[in-house]
């Protein structure tokens, strides 16, 4: 059913906040610009497209079973960790919960490149 609306076609995703608009216009280029005005970042796609490809590292550091009792048995899910970084200043980690193992990691990704904050290397003590 189409009553003209957006074009179903296009490959790129429409950047749903202010900071999502200004990256893909390329006014902001840096994560450095972020962190100067304490600007929230809500769309994981700011991350992949402000990171060079192959320079994002991730990494699943745990993945257990959670369960909960319901009034059928036990209700299992799985909880996983992941760590996100660039070897250049920005880590990130995320935990999320999910039905299955894939969709719980998946979840944690994206949670995880959300929560990037920068960190201080060196001696400054």
């Amino acid at each position: 059913r189409g009553r003209g609306g957006r074009d179903r076609d296009s490959k790129e995703g429409v950047p749903c906040t202010k900071l999502g608009r200004l990256v893909k216009e390329a006014k902001v280029t840096t994560l450095e610009e972020i962190f100067l005005f304490s600007m929230p970042i809500k769309e994981h796609q700011i991350l992949d497209k402000l990171i060079p490809e192959g320079s994002l590292n991730d990494d699943v550091m745990t993945i257990f079973p959670v369960q909960k009792q319901s009034s059928a048995g036990q209700c299992t899910r799985f909880k996983a960790y992941v760590l996100v970084g660039d070897k250049n200043g920005h880590i990130g980690i995320g935990s999320r919960t999910g039905k299955e193992v894939a969709l719980a990691i998946r979840s944690a990704l994206i949670a995880a490149k959300l929560n990037v904050v920068p960190i201080r290397r060196g001696y400054w003590g």
